[in-house]
C-alpha cells in the first residue's frame, strides 16, 4: 500500500501578517485522529493554534492513519511531518 505523508501546509498570508507564525508560535491544539482511523478526503486531522487563530488541518486524500508524528502542545513549522496515511 502507498504511504501518504501529511505535512504542515504553507502558512496562509493572513497568518504571516499577524506575526504568530513567523515567531514559531503555531502549536497543535488538538489531535482529532488516532492510529487505525479510516478517513475520507478533507476530514480534519488536527487543530492548530497561533494564539489568535485556530485552524483545522484536513487530510489531502482518503486513507488509514498509520502513524502520528506530533502530539498536542507541539510547535510545528511549515513542511513538518504531521501524520502518515496508507492509501485505501
Amino acid at each position: 500500500m502507498d504511504k501518504i505523508p501529511v505535512r504542515m501546509p504553507k502558512y496562509p498570508e493572513c497568518w504571516e501578517s499577524c506575526g504568530s507564525c513567523a515567531s514559531g508560535k503555531v502549536f497543535i491544539l488538538e489531535l482529532l485522529v488516532k492510529v487505525g482511523d479510516v478517513l475520507e478526503r478533507d476530514e480534519n486531522l488536527l487543530t492548530l493554534e497561533t494564539g489568535k487563530v485556530a485552524l483545522d488541518i484536513p487530510t489531502p486524500q482518503a486513507g488509514r492513519v498509520v502513524a502520528i508524528h506530533v502530539t498536542e502542545g507541539d510547535t510545528v513549522d511549515e513542511g513538518e511531518l504531521l501524520v502518515t496515511l496508507e492509501a485505501i
